[in-house]
């Protein structure tokens, strides 16, 4: 898996701020995208899966070595632990089938929703900050709006289009589905937010990563 340091090379680092640019021509509200790695490390998951995969590599030792007893299991399991356990650390993707749904959307809306705060999203003038956020691990996608902006256009409205760039993330269309994205969230602010004559640039157009 990719991370996001580098999850988008160079040009399409571009592509994505010049459509930032272009979306934010004519609005006065603001958008900023971001990419993280994971939302949350899964503790939880990491400790189950180290426990179900050295439960298993014991037995299958155990099987080999014809050792069949509690008494060999037991301690084999303990000894397997730590390096069945490192295994989930180096490689995150085991932990997504120990996840519920649920505790995904959660731990994604909870990163979005600190990210725009980490990042100053709310210090806007007119409390018109859109974050899209990008979690790799899990594919998913979340749309905020600052307060501003959720007082004319309601959090629902966003779903669709963090859907669409889910599907373009899956799909590995990840740049082009989030410069459509980019556009599209820039038409709606357009018709809420109109660019005004004192409008100055108050976030950076370039992908944030962490």
């Amino acid at each position: 898996m990719k991370h996001a340091a580098d999850f988008f090379s160079a040009d399409e680092r571009e592509l994505i701020r010049q459509a930032v640019h272009a979306a934010e021509s004519s609005t006065s509200g603001e958008i900023a995208t971001m990419v993280v790695d994971e939302s949350d490390s899964y503790h939880d998951a990491i400790v189950l899966g180290g426990m179900l995969f050295a439960g298993l590599l014991a037995m299958v030792v155990a099987i080999v070595l014809h050792h069949l007893t509690i008494w060999f299991y037991i301690p084999a399991v303990f000894l397997c632990y730590l390096p069945c356990r490192a295994l989930f650390v180096r490689v995150p993707i085991l932990k997504l089938p120990l996840l519920k749904r649920s505790r995904i959307a959660q731990a994604v809306r909870e990163r979005a929703v600190r990210a725009f705060y980490e990042k100053g999203l709310y210090r806007t003038q007119h409390a018109s900050g859109v974050l899209i956020f990008i979690s790799l691990l899990e594919r998913k996608v979340w749309i905020l709006g600052d307060r501003g902006i959720d007082s004319r256009i309601p959090p629902q409205a966003w779903q669709g289009l963090a859907h669409e760039l889910s599907a373009g993330l899956r799909e590995g269309r990840a740049c082009e589905a989030l410069c459509a994205v980019v556009g599209r969230c820039g038409a709606a602010l357009q018709e809420h937010f109109p660019r005004s004559p004192d409008d100055v640039n108050e976030l950076s157009d370039d992908v944030i990563t962490a």
